[in-house]
C-alpha cells in the first residue's frame, strides 16, 4: 500500500513522526516522505539522523494553522498523517486559544488541502483524552476526530478518506512520565498525584504498527482503538526507581483518575477484533463495505483503563522499557 506513494507526517519532527518516518524507511518503500513541522532545529537534526535516505526525503517548514501553506505541500501527496498538535495539557489550559487555532483550525486545515489536493488517504491521530474530557486538550481533539470523520461527507467523487487512531499515552514519547520520573528518582522522592491512577500504555513501534494498519484497512470514517495494557503509575514508579520514596501530591486540574477511550455511548457501531477496536461512523447516509472477522460489541460496553483485562506490573513495565532502551 505503501510502496512507491508519497507520504506526508505533519508534526513530522515529533517522537511519533521519527519513528514513523524509520519504519516506512525500513520496512516499506515509500517513492517520498515530506516531514511538515514548525521547527528548523528539529528538522536540521532529523535531517542528519536520516542522511542515508536523503534522496526520498522532504522537509517543509510549515504550520497547520497556515492553509496557504499546507495546500504547497501537499501537492501531489498520496497519504497524510496529521500528527501535529499542541499536547501538553497544562499549557493548553493556560493557553487555551492557541490550542483551538492548532488543534481544530488546524485539522481543519488539513482536511481542505486534503481534499483539494486529492489526497488518498488521510489519517489523523487523537488520544484518549478526547473521549469524555475533561480538560481543553481533550476538548480540541474530540473536535478534531468529529471534524476528520465528518470530512469524509465532503469528499464527493473525490478518493479522499478520511479515519481516526486513538491511542493512549505512548512510552517513551517527548513529554512521557518515564524521563521525568528518571529525573526525580535521582533526587530521591517521586510525586505521584493518586496511588490509585491508572492508565492506557502503548509502545512507539506498537503506535507505528497500528497506524501502517488502519492505513491499510481503513474504508473512511472509522476510529480505530488499540486493545493495549493498563497500568497503575505506582508500579511505573516502582519500576523506574523501585528505592524512591513516593510522594502523594493529589490529581491535577484537568487530569482523571482513570482514562477512557471507549465510552458507553461511543459503543455504538463498534466491532471487536483480538488486537483493537472498529468505530464505524454513526452517519446513515455513509455506506462502507461490510466488515469480517469482527464482533460487535455488547449494548453498554465502555473501555476503560482501571477496567482493563489487560494488565502490566513492575515486573512487565520493567522489560518493556529495557526493550525499548528506556
Amino acid at each position: 500500500m505503501l510502496q512507491e506513494k508519497v507520504v506526508l507526517v505533519t508534526g513530522g519532527t515529533g517522537s511519533f513522526g521519527n519513528a514513523f518516518v524509520k519504519a516506512l524507511l525500513d520496512n516499506h518503500s515509500p517513492r517520498k516522505i515530506i516531514i511538515y513541522s514548525r521547527d528548523e532545529f528539529k528538522q536540521f537534526e532529523m535531517a542528519k539522523k536520516f542522511a542515508a535516505n536523503a534522496e526520498r526525503l522532504r522537509f517543509f517548514i510549515g504550520d497547520v494553522r497556515d492553509r496557504d501553506r499546507l495546500y504547497r505541500a501537499f501537492s501531489d501527496v498520496d497519504i497524510v498523517v496529521h500528527a501535529a498538535a499542541l499536547k501538553h495539557v497544562p499549557i493548553a489550559e493556560y493557553n487555551p486559544f492557541e490550542a483551538v487555532q492548532t488543534n481544530i483550525q488546524g485539522a481543519q486545515n488539513v482536511i481542505g488541502a486534503a481534499l483539494d489536493a486529492h489526497v488518498k488517504r488521510v489519517i489523523a491521530l487523537s488520544t484518549d483524552k478526547a473521549c469524555n474530557p475533561v480538560n481543553l486538550y481533550g476538548a480540541t481533539k474530540l473536535c478534531s476526530d468529529k471534524l476528520f470523520i465528518a470530512a469524509n461527507a465532503y469528499s464527493g467523487v473525490r478518493e479522499t478518506r478520511f479515519a481516526v487512531v486513538r491511542y493512549g499515552n505512548v512510552l517513551g514519547s517527548r513529554g512521557s512520565i518515564v524521563p521525568l520520573f528518571r529525573e526525580l528518582a535521582i533526587k530521591g522522592e517521586i510525586p505521584i498525584t493518586d496511588d490509585r491512577m491508572t492508565r492506557f500504555w502503548i509502545t512507539l513501534r506498537q503506535a507505528v504498527a497500528f497506524v501502517v494498519n488502519a492505513l491499510r484497512e481503513m474504508q473512511g470514517g472509522e476510529l480505530f482503538i488499540p486493545r493495549i495494557p493498563s497500568m497503575k503509575i505506582v508500579d511505573l514508579a516502582k519500576a523506574i526507581a523501585p528505592h524512591a520514596r513516593l510522594k502523594i501530591i493529589g490529581i491535577r486540574p484537568g487530569e482523571k483518575l482513570h482514562e477512557i477511550m471507549i465510552s458507553k455511548d461511543d459503543s455504538r457501531n463498534l466491532f471487536s477484533t483480538d488486537e483493537y477496536y472498529i468505530k464505524r461512523p454513526d452517519f446513515s447516509f455513509w455506506q462502507t463495505e461490510p466488515l469480517t472477522n469482527v464482533t460487535p460489541v455488547p449494548e453498554g460496553f465502555e473501555y476503560t483503563s482501571d477496567t482493563n483485562d489487560r494488565w502490566l506490573d513492575s515486573e512487565g513495565l520493567k522489560k518493556i522499557l529495557a526493550s525499548e532502551g528506556l
